[in-house]
C-alpha cells in the first residue's frame, strides 16, 4: 500500500467505526499483540488476503493511537507469520496520520492448493481459520477436508456404495445408458457391459460407486438416506414467520429418487406453489406466466444436485429449496470448486467437482451442455423482467437466490448505443428518476444533470408535476417535439 491509501483506510475506518471482512484493527500503542495467528490464518484463506491495520484502537471509538515502535513491530509480527504453515509473507507500510505513526501488513490471500494456512503450534484441525464478516472463526472438519479433497483430487462421486447392490439397478435405465454410451464412444463397443460399467465409473470392480446409485439405482436412499431434496413453502419473508392459521410451512416436502427423479419431483413442487399472472405481449395476445422461469428453477436445482459435495461429511445434509413469499432459495453442500469465484460463474470452464456424475447425467440426458446453466439462470430472469439471480458462497454451502420483484422496463430496455435516444423511448410512458438512472448507468445526480433536465429544457421531455420539479412524485414524459425527434433517428 502507498501511505496515502493507508491514510485513506484510516480516515475511513475512524468514520465508519467498524472492521471488515478484509480490514483488522489492532491498537499496538504499548506493544505488538501477541496473538495475531487467528488473523493471519483467517486472511490467508480467504481470497483477496486483508489488512491488519496497527495503531487504531477500538476501545477508544477507533481513535488512531499511534504504535510504540514501528520497526520493532514490524519484526514481531514477522516472527509470528513464520509460525505459520505455509508461512506467511506480509507487506508492511509505515504511514503518518495527524502526527501518529500507523503501520499496516497486507496478508496475501494463498492459492487453494496451498490453503488451509495453520498456526504450527496448535496444528492444521485446531489453528486454521476462516474470516467472517470481521471475525475470525475455527475451521469446520469439513472446510478443511474440502482444502485437502481438491488438493489430492479426492473423487467422492466414484467412491464405492457398501450399501447398494447393482441389483438394485433399473436395467432399463442402464441398457439406454449403455447404448447411449457405445453410440458416441467408439473405442468402447468391443467391451463387456461390466467392463464398461467400470471404465465409465458406474461400478468399481462390480461394485456400485456413489454415480451409479445416484443415476441408476430404484431407490437410492436405501444406500444413502439424506441424499435427497427438502422442499418447503414459508408463509412470510423468512423461516419462522407463521400464516393467519399459525402455520410454519404452506408446503413441505421430502424428495426422493435418483437424480432425474429428483430434479422433476421439485420442478413439480415448485410449479404448484408458484402464483400465475395472465401477461399481454406487445401483440396482444394473452398468456399464463409463472412467478419464476421454470428453466431458470431447473438449472439451478439441477447444478445443486450435480455439483454439491459428496464427501462422508456432508451424506447427512439434502438439497433445500425455500420458497418465500418475495424469493426462493435453492442450496446445496459444497462451495465454489477449486479456484473458481463468484464473480467467474458462468464466464469460465472452471474444474468440475463431480466428473463422473456431471458425464453420467450428460448421456442421460438430464444435462444438456456443462457450463451452460449459470449463463441460463441469468439470460431466464432477465426475459421475465426479474433481479438477475444472487449466488451466495458461505461456510461451505453454494446458495442461489431468485427473487419475483418484477422490475421496470427500463432494466431491460435493449439500449440503442444512444443514451438520449433510450430515454425518448422509455418516457414514451411517464418514468420516476428512479426508473430512468438504471437506463443510464450512472449516479442519480449524473443522470439527471447531464441528460434528463437538459432535455426538459429543450423541450423534449415534459414534468408531470411542473409547478414542483423537485417533487418525488415527479415523473418526465416525451413531448411531441420529442416524438417526431425520436421518429426522425
Amino acid at each position: 500500500m502507498q501511505q496515502e491509501e493507508v491514510i485513506r483506510l484510516v480516515d475511513d475506518l475512524r468514520r465508519q467505526k467498524c472492521e471488515l471482512q478484509t480490514v483488522e484493527i489492532k491498537e499496538a500503542s504499548k506493544g505488538c499483540p501477541t496473538r495475531l495467528y487467528d488473523t493471519l490464518s483467517g486472511f490467508s484463506n480467504q481470497d483477496g488476503g486483508g489488512v491488519l491495520v496497527f495503531g487504531v484502537s477500538e476501545k477508544k471509538g477507533f481513535e488512531v493511537v499511534g504504535v510504540y515502535d514501528p520497526q520493532d513491530l514490524q519484526h514481531k509480527v514477522a516472527e509470528q507469520c513464520k509460525q505459520m504453515e505455509p508461512a506467511v509473507r506480509p507487506l508492511f507500510t509505515v504511514a503518518d496520520f495527524e502526527g501518529k505513526t500507523v503501520v499496516t501488513a497486507e496478508i496475501p490471500g494463498v492459492d487453494v492448493a496451498d490453503r488451509p494456512v495453520y498456526y504450527k503450534g496448535v496444528g492444521r484441525v485446531k489453528g486454521a481459520y476462516i474470516r467472517v464478516g470481521e471475525a475470525d472463526e475455527p475451521m469446520s472438519e469439513y472446510e478443511i477436508y474440502s482444502y485437502d479433497a481438491y488438493r489430492r483430487r479426492v473423487r467422492d462421486d466414484i467412491r464405492i456404495a457398501e450399501e447398494a447392490d447393482i441389483s438394485q439397478f433399473d436395467t432399463s435405465l442402464l441398457e439406454k445408458y449403455l447404448l447411449a454410451v457405445r453410440e458416441n464412444r467408439q473405442n468402447v463397443q468391443n467391451l463387456s457391459d461390466s467392463e464398461l460399467l467400470d471404465l465409465m465409473g458406474i461400478t468399481k470392480g462390480g461394485k456400485p460407486t456413489l454415480t451409479g446409485v445416484m443415476c441408476f439405482s430404484k431407490y437410492p436412499q436405501a444406500a444413502f438416506p439424506r441424499l435427497c431434496i427438502t422442499a418447503v413453502v414459508v408463509p412470510g419473508l423468512y423461516v419462522g414467520q407463521v400464516s393467519s392459521d399459525g402455520e410454519r410451512f404452506l408446503d413441505n416436502q421430502r424428495i426422493e429418487g435418483t437424480i432425474a427423479q429428483m430434479l422433476e419431483g421439485a420442478l413439480s413442487f415448485t410449479r404448484r406453489n408458484m402464483r400465475v399472472s395472465t401477461i399481454v405481449d406487445d401483440n396482444g395476445n394473452r398468456a399464463d406466466r409463472e412467478e419464476y422461469p421454470p428453466k431458470a428453477i431447473r438449472e439451478a436445482v439441477l447444478n445443486a444436485l450435480m455439483h454439491r459435495d459428496y464427501s462422508y461429511h456432508t451424506e447427512g445434509t439434502p438439497v433445500q429449496i425455500y420458497m418465500y413469499k418475495d424469493r426462493m432459495e435453492i442450496i446445496n453442500t459444497g462451495g465454489l470448486y477449486g479456484t473458481l469465484t463468484i464473480d467467474e460463474l458462468g464466464k469460465v470452464h472452471a474444474d468440475t467437482r463431480n466428473k463422473t456424475l456431471a458425464t453420467t447425467l450428460e448421456f442421460l440426458k438430464v444435462a444438456e451442455n456443462r457450463y451452460s446453466g449459470i449463463p441460463t439462470i441469468r439470460e431466464e430472469m432477465r426475459q421475465y423482467r426479474l433481479p438477475p439471480p444472487v449466488f451466495d458462497v458461505r461456510r461451505g454451502n453454494f446458495k442461489v437466490v431468485l427473487s419475483n420483484t418484477r422490475q421496470p422496463d427500463s432494466e431491460y430496455l435493449q439500449p440503442t448505443g444512444d443514451i438520449r435516444t433510450d430515454i425518448l423511448k422509455l418516457c414514451r410512458e411517464p418514468r420516476t428518476r428512479e426508473e430512468l438512472v438504471p437506463l443510464i448507468g450512472k449516479t442519480q445526480y449524473y443522470a439527471m444533470q447531464t441528460y434528463v433536465y437538459p432535455m426538459v429544457n429543450e423541450g423534449l421531455l415534459s414534468l408531470t408535476i411542473p409547478d414542483k420539479p423537485k417533487s418525488r412524485n415527479q415523473r418526465f414524459l416525451t413531448t411531441p417535439r420529442g416524438l417526431s425527434e425520436l421518429k426522425n433517428r
